[in-house]
């Protein structure tokens, strides 16, 4: 006799997509669902076309949007005149929580991890220094991750700026720990790393 249900494999085969997801996480999570309430997980369902179809990336940062500014772009009281460099969405978000920084964002989408086939023309870097070109920003603060690859992306963005005469170019501080990223640290820390930003020379 065969006890297997191809909507509930298809929908273990889905959920193992998911980043940190495997095969044994996955199937709980799938009888979980069956046995939930059917508004739930049809709730579930619902929000998540939803973010498909109506969350994108702010035209000018590449912050999630659902329109064409997010609401930092979008906000006048933010000081438009510095730009926070971050690799991931998730960075910001982790910025925002501790209000260290009350100017705007870039989002590169990555951090260049050549040996990953990543490269520079593969972030928003060109979206971004036609930002710096167009004037009034008088502050690049590179907070990529202290890792390998966001080490190499903050003297890759360092070397970028040489052109523009007068930007202050700072780095957060070596108060984040080693290899960390910033979803994982406390608000505390990130707060600290950006009050001792220093100059990339």
């Amino acid at each position: 006799m065969d006890f297997k249900s191809p909507a509930l494999d298809r929908l273990v085969a889905e959920l193992q997509k998911l980043p940190g997801i495997g095969s044994k996480t996955a199937e709980r999570l799938a009888h979980h669902i069956v046995r939930s309430p059917s508004e739930d997980s049809l709730g579930m369902a619902d929000a998540i076309r939803d973010v498909k179809e109506t969350v994108a990336y702010c035209r000018i940062c590449y912050n999630f949007a659902e329109g064409e500014l997010c609401s930092i772009c979008a906000d006048p009281a933010r000081d438009g005149s510095k730009i926070c460099i971050v690799e991931q969405v998730r960075d910001l978000y982790a910025i925002e929580k501790s209000g260290a920084h009350n100017g705007t964002y870039h989002v590169l989408l990555g951090a260049w991890a050549p040996l990953d086939g990543i490269e520079p023309e593969d972030l928003t870097l060109e979206p971004l220094l036609e930002r710096v070109r167009a004037g009034g920003i008088s502050e690049v603060i590179i907070a990529t991750d202290t890792r390998y690859e966001g080490e190499g992306t903050a003297l890759y963005l360092r070397e970028s700026f040489s052109e523009f005469e007068g930007l202050r170019v700072t780095r957060i501080a070596r108060g984040m720990p080693s290899g960390s990223q910033f979803e994982h640290v406390g608000k505390n820390v990130v707060s600290d790393a950006f009050e001792g930003r220093r100059e990339m020379s």
